[in-house]
């Protein structure tokens, strides 16, 4: 399983970007998926995560509001669609799979395939 997540940038205070993730190898249908976040001198968070059918979603309480996770199923492809974002957001942000089919799973162990990270940078 191989992840490939794209769409980081420099964004200003208030703006917004989307984050993508494309797997190869196994479909996200069926496993748990998240977007984690990993600031310099911090451990990596969670931010979002989609149950194994995509349709329960959940997020950290910092993003909660803000950042939308989604699935397009004929794609391949997680979502992260982050709004109105704020200097605390910037990070390297990482999506992954898990290969459990059940479940809320926001600890990194839990998740078994990772993508390569994107950088997120937000301006003041």
């Amino acid at each position: 399983v191989q992840l490939q997540a794209y769409g980081g940038g420099l964004v200003q205070t208030g703006g917004f970007l989307r984050l993508s993730c494309a797997a190869s190898g196994r479909t996200f249908n069926g496993y748990t998926r998240g977007w984690f976040r990993q600031a310099p001198g911090k451990e990596r968070e969670f931010v979002a995560g989609a149950s194994a059918s995509g349709y329960s979603t959940y997020y950290a309480d910092s993003v909660k509001g803000r950042f939308t996770i989604s699935t397009d199923s004929a794609k391949n492809t997680v979502y992260l669609q982050m709004n109105s974002l704020k200097p605390e957001d910037t990070a390297v942000y990482y999506c992954a799979t898990s290969q459990y089919g059940y479940g809320i799973r926001r600890a990194p162990s839990e998740y078994h395939y990772w993508g390569q990270g994107t950088q997120v940078t937000v301006s003041s």
